[in-house]
């Protein structure tokens, strides 16, 4: 399988690899400063390339969170999960012994059923248990990559429906929230806007069907495609701490928050960039 080619010369951030396909941390480095134009580009070139960035032991308050996802584009604000009063930009993610689970329990790319998927999120960890709560990410390049010539030229020609969350029924807000709230149509792989790489956009969350095939056709496909994410060899496993922010690209990294600290308390809050449509 072919590792990424990438220019790794981004002084003066210093970076490590967690793995050779997929992440990077960038180390020493202070989010709550204002960065130059220079750094945000090379912070994004880490992103677009590595998949997913990590930075430890920062504290930033909701007003830095929020300008230093704006340096990257638009935010987007979510149809349906509510935003903590006076910010629509940060979205909570909470779970403690009241919950029934943790959001997004499964591999996804986020609200991929928007017509115009979010391009990237900054995840900032507030309360994290004393085990557990991890976040595991998958390189979506990786994942095409490793296919077989015609297996990717045969899904080059596919496109899908992916549809919102089931859970997100209950959480409609307005009436013009539920009209964003619509299935749409994207292509199987699609096209990375700024690395020009392919990328596998299919997850099991979001993607309900592909367009064209027979019933059983689709659910053998689509099993195989989720199967096949699910290769550890695509993956890294991220341990949070408080103050740990994970920023990936869901043009070709999903990632799966775990599950598994039940009763104890997992904050977070996040904040999304807009994208584009795919292609």
């Amino acid at each position: 399988m072919p590792e990424a080619i990438w220019n790794e010369d981004v002084s003066p951030i210093v970076f490590k690899k967690i793995s050779p396909r997929c992440g990077v941390e960038i180390l020493d480095f202070d989010l709550s400063i204002e960065l130059s134009q220079d750094l945000v580009d090379k912070i994004e070139h880490l992103l677009v390339n590595a998949g997913v960035v990590f930075f430890r032991d920062q504290h930033i308050t909701r007003e830095q969170h929020i300008q230093f996802g704006q340096r990257f584009g638009e935010l987007h604000v979510h149809p349906a999960v509510p935003s903590p009063e006076g910010y629509p930009e940060i979205l909570l993610i909470h779970a403690d012994a009241k919950s029934k689970g943790v959001a997004g329990a499964g591999w996804h790319s986020d609200v991929s059923s928007d017509a115009e998927p979010p391009a990237a999120s900054i995840l900032y960890m507030k309360i994290m248990p004393e085990v557990g709560g991890d976040t595991l990410f998958s390189n979506m390049y990786a994942a095409f990559e490793a296919l077989s010539q015609p297996m990717q030229e045969y899904l080059l020609q596919l496109k899908a429906v992916h549809a919102p969350a089931k859970i997100y029924s209950s959480l409609i807000q307005s009436e013009k929230v539920a009209s964003r709230n619509q299935a749409s149509t994207h292509p199987v792989i699609r096209t990375h806007p700024i690395s020009k790489r392919k990328a596998l956009f299919v997850n099991s969350i979001f993607t309900r069907e592909i367009v064209g095939l027979s019933k059983k056709e689709n659910d053998y496909l689509l099993r195989f495609l989720f199967e096949h994410i699910n290769d550890p060899n695509f993956q890294i496993r991220f341990s949070w701490q408080p103050g740990s922010i994970a920023f990936w690209d869901n043009r070709c990294v999903q990632h799966f928050p775990t599950d598994d600290f039940f009763p104890q308390t997992r904050t977070a809050e996040r904040v999304t960039i807009c994208g584009d449509k795919p292609y």
